[in-house]
């Protein structure tokens, strides 16, 4: 599978024609989705081509970086002419009338739109199934999921369906899939892309963000979607093509002060992503960092997470109780759990939430005043069977709810703190394990050449699932 960056500068000078890269995806896509069931809502290809052959009139000179490149933006995701159905059966039909932010900036830069990724339902939970496309496989082995919610983009990049992707995450939806797929999943920063939808200020947790098979190509999609927008109160500045100096690693990781922490605070973990996590931590360490065993306090980093994710879907569930006043027939019980407990908040516990939030962010601050990264587990768990919906136990404790399993990635979304899932190794039967790695605040660009570094040095990525060898 060829890399994204070569395959997107190829495109752009015309040594590699659009059609012959669609022709190459097509066949692709219709030898793996069938079985793996990543991508949903696909152009017929004739379309897909003609679409290719229009972008190979273009002059090289008037070609954007990702010119000609196939893509299918995750169905939470407006592009126009495409049903954005978040995998809610009523809303099968809900076409885009017009792309929204980030599908624009990708579209700008030349992409070519071919359909959706799949994703669980309203993007809850980390297993992508949902009741209108059905459930997505993880390539690694087809009896597992590919985690979520950006669960059909990992299996793309993965199989080489496709060259780049694009994902979401409110509690872990890049670094998840990431993990349980091989690939590389990328959270940065608040406002660091544009922030489409729901909170702009209080109670915000969720963010866009890339995934590719590589860090180098995860930088590369980052540069088109990273940088200000004017409507965003908490945008940041920095122009994306600043990331694409993550293109190029470290020469090693000498001077660099890491925190290892694989537990967080007391966490279940999987004896054997502990192994991985382990070896991950020598490797740092064989590369010049210093390790030391310590991490922030983020106990209480739970307790603002259910608060606020259920703030955030009280708002979905007021706009479903007046569009599709019987949504509760159509939705996993899960999610109307979610939704009903966030309409069930009162103002005491919103507040609250914020002022503790806001301490965890000082604790944060003091922390990365010491350290240059904070390396952890992306899930506490390998892939696990697709027919579990959640997991209920790790290492013999109970989870209280289907949120609880991910707090690994959970409580590091609190904080608001860059976190990239690189792979870090597998389990003795194959399953992939993600290796996340936390920097400070808005250090975005550390933390994606740390990661490089690293991916440099073990070279994971280049394991790939035997479904995609062909």
């Amino acid at each position: 599978m060829q890399d994204a960056t070569k395959l997107c500068r190829d495109l752009q000078r015309g040594t590699v024609s659009a059609v012959e890269t669609m022709k190459e995806t097509y066949r692709r896509i219709n030898a793996i989705n069938p079985e793996l069931n990543a991508l949903v809502s696909l152009l017929p290809e004739a379309d897909a081509l003609a679409l290719a052959a229009a972008a190979d009139e273009i002059p090289s000179a008037e070609r954007g970086p990702l010119h000609g490149l196939p893509m299918a933006p995750k169905d939470a995701v407006e592009v126009a002419g495409f049903a954005t159905t978040q995998g809610f059966v009523p809303w099968a039909d809900n076409v885009a009338r017009a792309d929204d932010a980030l599908a624009a900036r990708m579209r700008a830069a030349g992409a070519i739109f071919i359909g959706h990724s799949n994703m669980p339902e309203f993007g809850l939970g980390s297993n992508t199934f949902n009741s209108l496309f059905g459930s997505t496989k993880n390539p690694y082995d087809t009896t597992r999921t590919p985690g979520g919610s950006s669960g059909g983009a990992a299996v793309a990049l993965a199989t080489g369906m496709l060259p780049l992707a694009d994902g979401s995450d409110m509690g872990g939806s890049l670094r998840n899939p990431a993990s349980f797929c091989n690939v590389v999943g990328f959270r940065p920063s608040m406002g660091r892309t544009p922030n489409a939808k729901g909170f702009g200020w209080f109670a915000r947790l969720a963010t866009t963000g890339p995934m590719a098979r590589t860090v180098a190509d995860t930088a590369l999609l980052f540069s088109i979607q990273a940088g200000p927008d004017a409507k965003d109160p908490i945008t940041l500045p920095e122009s994306g093509e600043s990331f694409l100096d993550a293109v190029v690693p470290y020469d090693d990781l000498s001077g660099i002060k890491i925190g290892y922490a694989p537990t967080l605070h007391g966490l279940p973990i999987d004896r054997e992503v502990m192994q991985v996590m382990d070896r991950a931590a020598d490797t740092c360490a064989n590369l010049g960092a210093s390790i030391v065993a310590e991490g922030p306090d983020l106990s209480r980093a739970m307790d603002v997470f259910h608060t606020q994710r259920a703030a955030a879907l009280a708002t979905l569930g007021n706009a479903l109780d007046k569009s599709v006043p019987n949504w509760r027939d159509h939705a996993k019980e899960t999610a109307i759990w979610n939704i009903e407990k966030g309409q069930q908040l009162n103002a005491t516990e919103l507040i609250q939430s914020e002022l503790t939030r806001t301490r965890i962010y000082a604790e944060t601050a003091r922390y990365f005043s010491d350290f240059d990264a904070l390396i952890l587990p992306s899930a506490q768990v390998p892939p696990f069977p697709s027919d579990v919906e959640w997991v209920e136990e790790i290492e013999g404790e109970t989870m209280a709810s289907y949120i609880d399993w991910m707090t690994i990635c959970c409580a590091i979304t609190v904080t608001g703190c860059p976190a990239l899932s690189v792979p870090g190794g597998f389990t003795s039967d194959g399953l992939p394990v993600g290796l996340q790695i936390v920097g400070p605040p808005r250090g975005d660009l550390a933390t994606l050449k740390i990661g490089h570094t690293f991916e440099a040095a073990t070279e994971h990525y280049k394991t790939a699932p035997t479904i995609a060898a062909f």
